[in-house]
């Protein structure tokens, strides 16, 4: 019980991943020793005199791989509903990466101030009217503005979303690659205001949690380049080559968000590889800091994929053998998680009847070591924990092991929704119409380092 509980609770495709994950950064760590090699020979051959130094061959080479991609040649598309709060931020933080007349505002019929705010910020807008949801209004900015044909890349950013100023830096030459047509963007959240309360902090921390377990243990493995597996580009702020964008189907019919469609698309068509890097195309979101909001987004998320999932089915394939198993794996840990509680009560209540009340009949001795305290401890809260050092020492604050033995029972909440939600997957059409959430107002900080701040502003 202990390692299947240890297996459910990190994840066969986590364990999987993670291993991939390692391989590739061995290779990587090995092609910038064999770069610092030819880079020393080549100073030594030019200190001789033997021509070519090895560098500039290099160089060559890296060049061959495909079209240098600029900022210039980079269209920025935000779809906003209702963002007057945020959108300026946004537009500061987008202006610090591209010109501004790059940077293309849907106003998804919005009721406030945004589509006034971004005209006053000199950046181009589109008014939609009826609220078409932000597939819809991504689709129709991308055919309003022609950006598939006036530019080699668009990037789709979320009203909330800070990019770090090494944004482009970072994330442009992965499209060196001319297979690569998509570059998935690194989340991390918005941690500056902190939530004015307990437990808004603590929501803020289990998703910044997720997200460098996803990230790092998933993700990084995934996207190897003998692998192409990622299952999401995230929306939030992610790349695509406008060659592969023309021939996805933003808006799709019956769902509730558009970014694992688009993904599995990218599979689907097999229009590419999908690239992705720790230290690449960083950007920073506001994640939900009330159990309101939390609930709602994780609702979207999940039934947003189990509607794609069922829009395109499984097919042949590497992509979609791996997603199969993903699924099966899922659903397994979602029903371990949720029964966790009633089963460990259960046993604690067999085991009273046996060890306290002398009840030794064959069933109370069954259920009394079925979830055993130590079970509990060793297969689900340790290898939970471990999860959290990990996080801890990403982001460099210990004060997130003292909510490590909380996050468990985040894990069951999640898993619940998750179960709640695939039913309506195939018995429920969405209209894809957004609300969005309550907004904190947002401080940008130098230690962030987050595009837009005072210290990274231009133009």
């Amino acid at each position: 019980m202990i390692v299947l509980s240890i297996v459910l609770v990190l994840g066969i495709s986590t364990i999987f991943w993670s291993v991939a994950g390692l391989f590739r950064l061995a290779s990587e760590q090995s092609w910038r020793a064999q770069v610092w090699s030819n880079r020393i020979r080549g100073w030594i051959s030019l200190l001789w005199g033997g021509g070519t130094p090895a560098p500039q061959r290099q160089r060559a080479r890296h060049r061959s791989q495909g079209v240098r991609i600029y900022p210039s040649n980079v269209a920025v598309l935000i779809a906003a509903h209702n963002e007057a709060l945020v959108i300026k931020e946004t537009i500061l933080a987008a202006s610090a990466l591209v010109p501004r007349r790059n940077i293309h505002i849907v106003s998804d019929m919005s009721t406030d101030d945004t589509a006034a705010i971004a005209r006053a910020a000199g950046v181009k807008v589109l008014e939609l009217e009826p609220n078409r949801g932000k597939a819809g209004a991504l689709a129709a900015g991308i055919a309003h503005f022609n950006l598939c044909k006036r530019f080699k890349v668009v990037m789709l950013l979320d009203a909330d979303t800070r990019p770090t100023p090494d944004y482009l830096e970072t994330g442009l030459p992965l499209f060196a690659d001319p297979t690569v047509v998509a570059v998935a963007g690194r989340a991390k959240s918005i941690m500056s205001p902190p939530s004015p309360t307990a437990i808004g902090r603590f929501l803020v921390a289990y998703r910044e949690r997720l997200y460098i377990v996803v990230q790092l243990l998933l993700k990084y493995g995934q996207a190897a380049r003998g692998a192409n597996v990622v299952s999401i580009v995230p929306g939030f702020a992610s790349m695509y080559r406008t060659s592969a964008l023309a021939e996805i189907e933003v808006l799709a019919p019956g769902l509730v968000i558009e970014d694992f469609n688009m993904t599995f698309e990218i599979h689907a068509k097999k229009l590419g590889r999908i690239a992705f890097h720790p230290s690449a195309a960083v950007a920073y979101t506001q994640d939900p800091d009330n159990l309101k909001d939390y609930v709602k987004q994780v609702r979207r998320w999940i039934l947003g994929f189990w509607q794609t999932v069922r829009r395109h089915g499984l097919q042949f394939g590497r992509f979609w053998f791996v997603l199969g198993l993903y699924i099966v794996e899922l659903v397994a840990s979602c029903i371990f998680f949720v029964l966790l509680v009633p089963a460990f009560l259960l046993s604690s209540i067999a085991a009273v009847e046996v060890w306290i009340f002398g009840n030794r009949s064959e069933v109370f001795v069954f259920l009394s070591g079925v979830l055993r305290p130590q079970d509990v401890l060793i297969g689900v809260f340790l290898p939970d924990f471990l999860l959290t050092i990990l996080a801890a020492v990403s982001m460099r604050s210990p004060r997130l092991l003292l909510m490590a033995p909380l996050f468990p029972l985040m894990r069951i909440l999640d898993a619940i929704i998750c179960l709640q939600v695939l039913p309506r997957a195939y018995s429920a059409i969405s209209s894809g119409v957004w609300v969005s959430p309550v907004r904190r107002i947002q401080r940008q900080s130098q230690e962030m380092g987050v595009a837009g701040s005072p210290a990274a502003r231009v133009g």
